[in-house]
């Protein structure tokens, strides 16, 4: 069932770190304005943002709502091709880690925001934090056309890989369930999806009739009964419940705009929160009614890609693309069939002038827009260490 790779490229020692630190200026940290020292910024919780076509990472207060650092990963000995594109984040924000899709790595970074060790991945997209163990899950990016059919389990206190088979082309949705029993991984090829038994690793397969949805990325609920995932090519919200997993049980199927990407609960399971991506849209769905409640639209939300909430539900954080030509080329690329592979094709959906996108801040008492914040180049996944 499991490949075991013995990828370990992060057997690096603390002196090394240290000199490669300060030879290539990758502390990346705040300096106050007197320029004295330099300060870290780490009190609450933060948001991390990935900047797809920039090569960074921009990081956000999910209190004061300010951007308070963005970190240049090129400072890491990748290019500015690296295309980072998700982030996942220990609860007690001691370590996050990104996903790069051009340099085929994970990252994992410090507090501080130095570099610490990294995994050795092809065309790594989502990324799921395991809530009591030391492991981190990995699927493929979109971008890639034929990508192995395995997923990547890192064990995160050294950076060590094993793949895990899942017998379907192109896995890229990925959540583990709050109980850490099951990782479930969805095809972008295929309309199937699969739970995955981290302690037998026993798989169950399931099947989703009708035509091929390319399901984006699952969410589930707080108390763990509850499944969703979204249709790329349908426009289409599956619910499920999973109380009785591996046994599943679809309770119902819903119409949104176009392109429902990364869908989050609030912290007491009564929303699901997510961005249509091709319809600049947000949609609120009611979980108690399964029904669309709301349709948020508004400045700085232009193909809305990831999102997070504030622990206390407050706030939601939405990322925002900006693609030019609204994004077509991509959803093009990011079909079944589509054109292309990771770090080479990629240039074939840039187009040759990206503005720079947006994290857009919304109240959920009100579910309006309060804060537009600038970003860099397509910005894309993102992760924070409260849900």
């Amino acid at each position: 069932m499991i490949q075991r790779t013995s990828t370990l490229i992060a057997g690096l020692t603390l002196a090394l770190l240290f000199v490669v630190s300060s030879a290539c200026g990758s502390t990346a940290r705040l300096i106050d304005p007197a320029g004295e020292a330099a300060v870290s910024v780490r009190a609450g919780q933060l948001i991390y943002i990935c900047n797809q076509s920039s090569a960074s990472v921009s990081i956000v207060d999910a209190t004061t709502l300010e951007l308070v650092e963005t970190v240049d990963l090129t400072k890491f000995g990748v290019d500015k091709n690296a295309k980072p594109h998700h982030i996942a984040v220990e609860p007690d924000g001691s370590f996050w880690y990104v996903s790069l899709i051009g340099a085929n790595r994970v990252f994992k970074l410090n507090r501080e925001n130095e570099l610490v060790g990294q995994a050795e991945f092809e065309a790594p997209g989502l990324l799921a934090l395991h809530p009591t163990r030391d492991l981190l899950f990995v699927g493929r990016s979109m971008m890639a056309v034929n990508p192995p059919q395995r997923i990547g389990m890192i064990t995160r206190s050294d950076m060590a890989i094993e793949e895990v088979d899942v017998f379907f082309p192109r896995p890229h949705a990925i959540v583990i369930d709050p109980r850490g029993e099951y990782v479930f991984v969805g095809s972008l090829a295929e309309n199937r999806f699969l739970s995955y038994n981290i302690d037998t690793e026993a798989i169950e397969l399931y099947n989703v009739d009708g035509p091929i949805n390319t399901f984006v990325q699952f969410a589930i609920s707080p108390d763990a009964h509850t499944l969703v995932v979204g249709g790329q090519m349908t426009g289409k919200v599956f619910i499920y419940d999973i109380t009785r997993v591996p046994a599943i049980q679809l309770v119902e199927t819903l119409d949104v705009k176009a392109a429902p990407w990364h869908p989050v609960f609030s912290p007491d399971n009564r929303y699901v929160y997510l961005g249509n991506k091709m319809a600049n849209t947000i949609s609120v769905i009611d979980m108690q009614t399964r029904k669309v409640a709301k349709l948020i639209e508004g400045e700085g939300i232009s193909q809305p890609h990831g999102s997070a909430l504030s622990a206390d539900g407050r706030y939601l954080f939405v990322s925002n693309s900006n693609l030019p030509g609204g994004g077509q080329a991509m959803m093009k690329m990011m079909a079944p069939g589509g054109g292309g592979h990771d770090a080479h094709a990629g240039h074939a959906m840039e187009p040759e002038k990206e503005e720079p996108g947006t994290l857009v801040v919304i109240d959920t008492k009100t579910d309006e827009i309060v804060k537009v914040i600038p970003l860099n180049l397509y910005p894309s996944g993102m992760g924070t260490n409260a849900r």
